[in-house]
């Protein structure tokens, strides 16, 4: 996905948490990748559109310092929020954990309400908790 409303996705997009304590630079070449949701007991709660990028596709440009860890169950994902505002930018996938997905209402431009049919993930059945 290249654009959302009117913003052009760029190639290395801005992602900001609200109070802009934290930025983050993603490598977007193809646009917004695999935008959707998911029902886990987390994202339930987060209510955020997410995407994917690879590991090495995000730089930390301001505020690392103020990124906080947050890990549950299987503590495989890492999900990340500011401390300051308490919004959530980014997580390590417990799914792909050669990924992060990174909240797409973060992204400096973009209204996620723009992005029409966001598919939900099965979170509450994973596929790494099938036995």
């Amino acid at each position: 996905m290249k654009t959302v409303g009117n913003t052009p996705i760029l190639e290395k997009h801005r992602l900001t948490c609200h109070c802009g304590g934290v930025e983050i630079e993603l490598s977007l070449p193809n646009g917004i990748e695999k935008p959707r949701r998911c029902d886990c007991s987390i994202c339930r709660r987060k209510g955020a559109v997410v995407a994917s990028v690879k590991l090495d596709g995000i730089d930390i440009l301001k505020g690392a310092d103020l990124l906080k860890l947050y890990q549950f169950n299987t503590q495989t994902a890492k999900h990340y929020f500011c401390s300051e505002c308490g919004i959530y930018t980014h997580h390590q996938r417990r799914s792909d954990p050669s990924e992060y997905g990174y909240n797409v209402g973060c992204l400096e431009g973009v209204n996620p309400f723009d992005i029409d049919n966001v598919v939900t993930n099965d979170g509450v059945n994973h596929p790494a908790d099938r036995k």
